[in-house]
């Protein structure tokens, strides 16, 4: 188990090339941890059960870990800094988004700076006990509105994290086909005599550990009980189109808060919001379902790149991920396409000079050796990957936008197995 160790708060120097320089261009990164006042936690990413409610009941439980990212959570009430990982270099601490502000380039690439000037992604691990209401993320062009950014995401379900499915291993998605926007209004205007039934009118499929999801911006989904890792774009916008989840009622603010003050309370807008042709798809599993594919034919030399999160976003790739397999005492030398954030979920090894260790138990404050930045300059030069354990060593991946070029699109793994 880790032990508790203080971390010094961030100073007014911020020594981002010194870090850059020990780690030869990958940086420690802490572990980051996200409450949720309307979620029951799934006590499985390796928090200590003393520190489930470290922020206080009145927070919520922590059931989210986030990486590598340079995103502010979304919620009440929360600290100036939450949802913010940190780099941790010779006792001090300090952002990663303010070591991206001060070496864009070097972390992210050129291309990215110039177009971002940010780490436009995060990934997290979101744990539940049971499932959460069905919500939609809003597109880039519906948050602008509100002077945030849209929210795509992707889902993979680490087999290493699910030995437990918890209460409600189902996700639903989109709508039933044949479902009205009258259909969905009149669940709306349900919303206060207690369940609306909005989840009456969709479908839930059954998830499955070491597989994932491709999840667009305005398609309804109501998330299950697996642990799942998610890289997604760099936001947390989000709005509930159900009013009630396992007993408990969520408050409409839940629904409104990311859109235009204006609108909050017209329900026709509301409906309009979803993306109703690929709510009502009627092959949705075809197109966003996804299973791990091999990045080479490398499981011959002992390790082997899947993978894991792929697909495009209305024809652009905005994030993709990848899982690492390194049997005991192989090491190669990996090239990426750019920038990447690196979470070891079991064993134990190196990242080029990084120490990497998957932990069994972490408390809340402490430092862990499981999380890393890959800068960019690292990564397309080539990271030396090394298990000096007894287990396998497994690390996900997880890339920012046009990083990934030979990425596969949805539907990739049905043509591999077919072939």
């Amino acid at each position: 188990m880790s032990e508790a160790v203080a971390i010094p708060a961030t100073g007014k120097k911020v020594n981002v090339q010194g870090a850059l320089e020990a780690g030869e261009g990958v940086l420690r990164l802490a572990p980051n941890w996200v409450p949720r006042v309307f979620m029951i936690p799934g006590r499985r990413i390796k928090l200590h059960p003393d520190d489930i409610y470290a922020l206080g009941a009145h927070r919520g439980g922590i059931c989210e870990r986030w990486f590598a990212s340079t995103t502010e959570a979304g919620n009440e009430n929360r600290a100036a800094d939450e949802g913010l990982s940190y780099v941790v270099h010779e006792g001090t601490r300090f952002t990663l988004l303010e070591a991206v502000a001060a070496e864009g380039v070097k972390l992210v690439g050129k291309k990215m700076w110039d177009k971002y000037k940010r780490w436009p992604v995060y990934s997290k691990f979101f744990d539940n006990m049971g499932p959460i209401a069905h919500h939609m993320h809003q597109s880039a062009d519906q948050a602008k509105a509100v002077g945030r950014e849209g929210k795509p995401e992707g889902y993979y379900f680490p087999p290493q994290l699910n030995a437990i499915g918890n209460n409600f291993p189902h996700t639903y998605f989109g709508l039933e086909p044949g479902v009205t926007k009258s259909d969905v209004r009149r669940c709306l205007e349900d919303w206060n005599k207690g369940d609306n039934g909005l989840i009456d009118l969709a479908k839930a499929y059954r998830l499955k550990p070491g597989t994932g999801w491709h999840v667009p911006a305005r398609i309804l989904h109501a998330p299950g009980s697996m642990v799942t890792y998610e890289p997604q774009w760099g936001s947390d916008v989000f709005a509930y189109y159900q009013s009630m989840v396992e007993g408990r009622a969520i408050e409409w603010e839940l629904l409104a808060k990311d859109f235009p003050p204006e609108r909050r309370f017209d329900l026709d807008f509301l409906v309009d919001q979803l993306d109703w042709e690929g709510n009502l798809d009627t092959h949705f599993r075809d197109h966003h379902y996804l299973e791990p594919i091999p990045v080479a034919d490398s499981e011959s030399e002992g390790w082997m790149d899947k993978w894991v999160t792929y697909g495009k976003f209305d024809g652009a790739e905005l994030f993709t991920a990848k899982e690492t397999t390194l049997m005991p005492g192989v090491k190669t030398t990996i090239k990426d396409g750019g920038a990447y954030g690196a979470t070891c979920v079991q064993g134990v090894g190196r990242v080029g000079k990084m120490r990497m260790q998957s932990p069994s138990m972490i408390r809340f404050g402490a430092m862990t050796e499981d999380e890393a930045f890959v800068s960019h300059d690292a990564a397309t030069q080539g990271v030396t990957y090394e298990n000096t354990g007894s287990e396998p060593l497994v690390i996900l991946r997880y890339f920012g936008p046009d990083s990934c070029p030979n990425a596969p699109d949805t539907g990739a793994f049905k043509k591999l197995k077919r072939g």
